[in-house]
């Protein structure tokens, strides 16, 4: 019986293609699924790096929640920007400034990395309801149970950053 090896990440990305103007949802986890957002300080870190790129015209930020072990984040892509370029200023940005907390504090081991290689993207149509995504993605911590009430979990966002 012959088995097929996994796909590396890098194969996954072989074909994909960044349209200016469109909108995608894109997921990323952390190494290992570690529960790293838990602490919200580390998290308000990942969402600096994503508010560069909203303001630097990169992308148009829809919505976004910051699990404890991973990002969902729908965004329209903006100014003939790239789709790995503007995720790998906010996973390396993030994981450079996270990591150099953590070692500070003697949390991790110097060569531990913080995300997970790649991401999930879709490219979403032009005729998806984009308010109902987004309430989708910011549920997030209600259906994990989390919090009782959206508005009590710090690290979320729809139209408009409102963090606290």
């Amino acid at each position: 019986m012959i088995y097929e090896q996994p796909p590396h990440s890098k194969d996954l990305r072989k074909g994909r293609y960044s349209q200016h103007n469109q909108t995608y949802l894109v997921t990323t986890v952390t190494y290992q699924r570690q529960k790293v957002f838990a602490d919200f300080g580390l998290g308000r870190i990942v969402i600096q790096a994503m508010r560069r790129q909203h303001q630097q015209g990169n992308v148009q930020s829809l919505a976004f929640v910051l699990m404890p072990d991973h990002l969902n984040w729908l965004f329209t892509l903006q100014n003939d920007n790239i789709l790995a370029e503007v995720m790998k200023h906010v996973k390396g940005s993030s994981s450079y400034l996270i990591q150099q907390n953590r070692r500070e504090r003697g949390a991790i081991h110097l060569h531990q990395p913080l995300w997970q290689e790649g991401y999930h993207d879709r490219a979403l149509r032009k005729e998806e309801d984009l308010q109902q995504i987004a309430r989708y993605i910011v549920a997030n911590p209600l259906r994990a149970e989390l919090v009782d009430n959206i508005g009590n979990y710090p690290l979320w966002m729809r139209s408009g950053y409102r963090v606290r």
